[in-house]
């Protein structure tokens, strides 16, 4: 990591400036009851203390952000960046933290016994493969490193979070399970989060902190189904056996017809073929051809429509290549490579008025309720409260070589992570937690 002592002090100068004065938010109407709780909580000497801390203590926060994001992550290899996360989760305060049998790194902090369980969670993953320099190097104001924010902020916010609550003296009445989950990028197609709630059914809510600028509350879960149509013919010589049908030229039918596909643009549906590949030579008529199509809707049936109109177009252009040539067989299979189901929490959920409030509290713009992709598909489409927030700070260039951060105000991140899950656990003696315990 490509930090020196001057760059600490820059760093250190960037961490906090005088909050600008926010006008509530109007987007979540605020039940009255909620804001009662919420106002229990953020009055606390205890609460107050530890938000102080969090901001105190933020520029060595941002340093472990470094630290984590040196180590490589790609689906699939978390493991190296799931150990380290471990030891620190450990030193941190939950020395019963351990990895399950999916690569996730969980640790619980237990509360009284009388109230609902709250996951919160960042991913150990990031989109580049294990060769790609992921060394933090400081340029003109910005730190530059391949997944730095994208989710390696997430993660150091819960670190931070975790760290506090350890020396608070604050007893939870729910309890609160803190994982650094694995599988949310690219072809992981959430199998850590998928894990965590097969293995703990008894989970209330869940909070996901995944990427840096706070401006937005994730409310909406965008459904995906990435399939390989993989198409297969006899293969031949492409003069000796001319007149074979071929199986990329069927893949290019295929691709062709999907490609005049129409969706709506409300309730968005989308889909793409990413990638091709098949073939042997440049004079073999193809055997093997597969591609890779993403398709997204934020609505149920319309995502299966899509899916279902895919799978005909691939079907009519097999038929079209063997009436071409009609001298031998092409099929395609259909491979389910990747199934993010929809979902949504209602605006008038507690855990939306909550963070609503958080934002508030800490000084941040509400700008919008999202709909996207996130680890929170998996609970919203079970019916259990779910958001997914930011980390704080500055950033850009997610998903590219290019992806920077600028540690601008990053502890209200933490502190509004902070706010948010005590008032859903609740604080022993002070306040009932308002997240509801689905057992009762």
């Amino acid at each position: 990591m490509i930090i020196s002592t001057r760059t600490a002090i820059h760093l250190l100068g960037l961490l906090s400036f005088p909050a600008l004065a926010q006008v509530p938010q109007t987007l979540v109407p605020i039940d009255e009851s909620v804001a009662e709780v919420f106002q229990q909580i953020a009055s606390d000497e205890r609460v107050h203390s530890s938000l102080q801390l969090i901001e105190a203590r933020e520029p060595e926060n941002v340093r472990e952000q470094f630290r984590i994001t040196e180590i490589p992550a790609p689906p699939f290899q978390e493991e190296r960046r799931a150990v380290y996360y471990l030891e620190q989760m450990r030193t941190r305060g939950l020395s019963d933290a351990y990895i399950d049998t999916e690569g996730n790194a969980i640790g619980i902090r237990k509360g009284t016994g009388n109230g609902p369980t709250l996951l919160i969670a960042a991913h150990l993953d990031t989109v580049f493969p294990e060769d790609v320099d992921t060394t933090v190097e400081l340029r003109g104001g910005r730190y530059y490193a391949p997944g730095i924010g994208d989710d390696t902020r997430g993660l150091a916010v819960l670190l931070s979070i975790i760290e506090v609550l350890n020396e608070s003296g604050i007893e939870t009445v729910g309890d609160i399970i803190f994982s650094g989950n694995v599988g949310e990028e690219g072809r992981g197609d959430l199998r850590g989060i998928k894990a965590i709630f097969r293995d703990y059914p008894e989970i209330d809510g869940f909070i996901s902190i995944d990427g840096v600028q706070l401006r937005r509350i994730t409310t909406g879960a965008t459904g995906s189904r990435r399939f390989e149509f993989h198409f297969k013919g006899p293969g031949g010589h492409s003069f000796g056996a001319f007149g074979l049908p071929s199986a990329i030229h069927a893949m290019g039918r295929a691709i062709a017809k999907i490609s005049q596909l129409e969706t709506l643009p409300f309730p968005k549906t989308t889909f793409t073929v990413g990638t091709v590949e098949g073939g042997t030579s440049v004079n073999s008529i193809a055997a093997d051809a597969t591609f890779a199509i993403d398709m997204r809707s934020n609505d149920r049936g319309q995502l299966a429509k899509l899916e279902e109109r895919t799978k005909a177009a691939a079907l009519e252009a097999v038929a079209e290549e063997e009436a071409r040539w009609n001298n031998g067989q092409v099929t395609v299979e259909f491979n389910l490579i990747g199934d993010r189901p929809v979902g949504r929490t209602p605006t008038e959920s507690s855990i939306v008025q909550v963070a609503a409030l958080a934002f508030d509290e800490i000084g941040i713009e509400l700008q919008e309720l999202g709909i996207s992709s996130t680890d929170s598909n998996v609970p919203m489409s079970l019916g259990i409260p779910a958001i997914t927030i930011a980390g704080g700070g500055n950033g850009g260039g997610s998903h590219s070589p290019s992806e920077w951060f600028v540690p601008i105000n990053s502890h209200k991140g933490p502190q509004v992570s902070l706010l948010i899950l005590l008032t859903l656990v609740g604080i022993d003696e002070l306040s009932s937690p308002l997240l509801e315990d689905r057992d009762h």
